[in-house]
């Protein structure tokens, strides 16, 4: 079995909303009579509108959503690709490695219902001037640990990219779903896990830019705030 995602881009003239409800009424149902598994659907909807300041990227348009899913071998990814393409803009899609550091075990939904809360998908680029091994140190093993305690995270999926499936994706390095409360969207104290108290909030956004500075090119992040869907 291996892992695909694909960031994917709403219609010309596409509304979140809309766009939202093709995904799930139209290109979940079509994947799921194609044999995928363990489909999951994050995607920009009015339930995140106030996270509006979260969005980072250079992308234009941005991608509007991630669809991530396992198959028996990717080569046979163009089967997937037809059932969803149609549905959307446009579509960028890897194959990656998951990890999963931290697993949801808070928020338990039946398929197709939204998960509660908000996830942060981010697609990511190493520094330039470190190796590939001391970028997957570095995220395997700080990050991993700054994350978890500086953030109040509940979810945590590592996606490490092995190769673009696409002919015009991007070369990101890791592609990363965190899920945080509904709070984390317009309250900092919320999302780093610091309700109350400014000393802890200045901390711990200090030790996560630190600790991103050591392995990411910052300047070439695409980072958007989702409602997430599985089936």
């Amino acid at each position: 079995m291996e892992k695909l995602v694909y960031l994917v881009f709403q219609r010309q003239g596409d509304t979140d909303e809309a766009f939202k409800q093709r995904l799930l009424d139209e290109v979940a149902p079509a994947l799921g009579a194609l044999g995928v598994s363990q489909l999951r659907i994050n995607v920009v909807d009015d339930a995140v509108a106030a996270g509006a300041a979260l969005h980072l990227g250079r992308m234009a348009p941005p991608p509007r959503g991630l669809l991530s899913f396992w198959m028996e071998q990717s080569q046979d990814c163009a089967t997937a690709e037809q059932v969803f393409a149609p549905a959307c803009g446009r579509i960028i899609g890897h194959l990656v490695v998951e990890s999963r550091p931290l697993v949801n075990t808070e928020q338990q939904t039946p398929p197709g219902v939204r998960t509660p809360g908000v996830t942060i998908v981010s697609c990511l680029f190493k520094r330039a001037d470190i190796s590939r091994e001391t970028f997957l140190r570095i995220w395997y093993q700080e990050q991993r640990a700054c994350a978890i305690e500086t953030q109040s995270t509940c979810q945590y999926v590592r996606n490490e990219v092995v190769r673009a499936l696409t002919p015009d994706a991007p070369g990101f390095d890791a592609i990363v779903e965190e899920t945080f409360p509904m709070g984390a969207l317009t309250d900092p104290q919320v999302f780093f896990d610091a309700v109350g108290d400014d000393a802890k909030l200045e901390a711990n956004r200090r030790r996560m830019i630190e600790t991103c500075q050591k392995f990411l090119d910052l300047s070439r992040i695409e980072s958007h705030p989702m409602s997430e869907y599985n089936f």
